[in-house]
């Protein structure tokens, strides 16, 4: 099953502008004109995570914000409770009832789908039809919690239910966990229900607590870096790599940890969270390998994370970004994710001068990375990066990607001004 499971390289375009005309005309071509008039949408972003890499499923503190790209779904109500969908960038159609969802497939791009229709089942009698796309390459932006955040709006409006972006989030969490089969945690949709435009987002993954915090203060007028997704070329899912291992690495370290302290263990198993800083100070070093590596992670990021929001409140973009660099090179070195490709990916932006900071969007096994680039030499950055990475990856010249994205509000449903083929949406206030 895929994490980032949603729509792939369907191209770029103002936030629900020339995607949501896409996305119709492909609505259109599969289930009919007629059906145009019912069109709805949902754009749902993508997210960034520049500090707070790999311990939002340990309970930790991460920091956040949707971009203004995303993952568009054009849908239209069903009376008979039939749900069909299909995607832009993956072959077949996903049909099924909502009284009858059926198990996830390994592999099938539709999985979410049918897990937004599952967790919500006992307060849904209509289903939809429905077409999904996306406007970045897939990998490291979430793309699955945004398509799954994308089911659940299209589901929830098509069945005139009110439920909370907080409630959402949750039931993202139950989709991933209980049905996708993925263990993670809640930084990425809350990413994307939760965010602010123009606002670093400090999430306490335990609390729910949230912070916003604007760069720098309104009297020093500073300019935020710019925000630049590196797209290696490389697509793998989630499930079936390393990822689900990493969390019981980090859940085994937290429990051991407990233990040599003479702590109790929590009755629904341990987390890192679970351990004081002074635990791990005094018994960290008894851990055996790889689990000292994971806790180093965790503790390592937990401070990174404080530094980083001080230094985002001060307008410092030079801070932030080697903070950042350093968040990726922990993910290598102690969380040690990272595929070959996103590895050599991370040395050529921090080889390239203009380039703040990087790190792995993501997981790190697949996919893209982060970098915070100086405003002014983006184009320059992005042509020096591709040389660099195609030196050592020649194969993914057709495929490799640099895209300039900016900060972006939360999910959110738009509807037509007119129901026609070359129709643009606005927002629902």
């Amino acid at each position: 099953m895929r994490r980032d499971a949603g729509p792939g390289t369907a191209g770029r375009g103002a936030a629900g502008g020339d995607a949501a005309a896409r996305a119709g005309r492909g609505f259109v071509a599969l289930y009919g004109l007629q059906r145009a008039g019912d069109l709805r949408y949902v754009f749902s972003p993508y997210r960034i995570c520049p500090l707070g890499a790999h311990v939002d499923h340990q309970d930790g503190v991460v920091t956040g914000m949707a971009i203004d790209q995303g993952v568009v779904v054009a849908f239209a109500p069903r009376a008979d409770g039939r749900v069909r969908g299909a995607s832009a960038d993956f072959p077949g159609e996903v049909a099924f009832d909502v009284r009858a969802v059926p198990p996830a497939v390994p592999g099938e791009w539709g999985a979410f789908l049918g897990g937004a229709a599952l967790v919500l089942q006992d307060r849904v009698t209509y289903g939809v039809d429905l077409f999904v796309l996306g406007q970045l390459p897939i990998g490291g932006l979430s793309s699955s919690a945004a398509v799954a955040i994308g089911y659940l709006l299209a589901l929830e409006h098509a069945n005139t239910l009110q439920v909370t972006p907080e409630e959402n989030a949750l039931l993202v969490h139950r989709i991933e966990n209980e049905y996708v089969g993925l263990h993670a945690g809640v930084l990425d949709q809350s990413m994307i229900l939760f965010a602010r435009r123009d606002r670093l987002l400090r999430l306490d993954c335990r609390s729910g607590a949230r912070e916003y915090v604007a760069f720098g203060t309104p009297d020093a007028a500073a300019r935020p870096p710019a925000i630049a997704i590196a797209y290696s070329g490389r697509s793998e899912a989630l499930v079936g790599t390393g990822y689900n291992q990493r969390v019981a690495e980090c859940r085994a370290a937290a429990a051991r940890l407990l233990e040599l302290a003479g702590h109790e263990i929590p009755p629904g198993g341990a987390r890192l969270r679970d351990v004081p800083p002074d635990v791990y100070a005094r018994y960290g070093p008894a851990l055996p390998a790889p689990l000292g590596r994971r806790a180093a992670h965790y503790f390592g990021e937990q401070d990174r994370v404080e530094a980083g929001m001080d230094a985002w409140r001060a307008g410092d973009s030079v801070r932030f970004g080697h903070l950042v660099t350093e968040s990726g090179r922990s993910s290598i070195e102690k969380y040690e994710c990272g595929a070959p490709e996103l590895v050599a990916l991370y040395e050529a932006l921090m080889a390239t001068r203009g380039v703040y900071g990087a790190r792995f969007s993501g997981a790190g096994f697949r996919g893209s990375c982060l970098a915070l680039v100086d405003p002014e030499a983006t184009t320059a950055v992005g042509q020096e990066v591709r040389a660099r990475y195609l030196r050592a990856y020649p194969q993914y010249a057709a495929t490799f990607g640099f895209f300039r994205c900016a900060s972006g509000p939360p999910a959110r449903l738009v509807i037509p001004e007119r129901h026609s083929r070359g129709h643009l949406p606005r927002e629902v206030p």
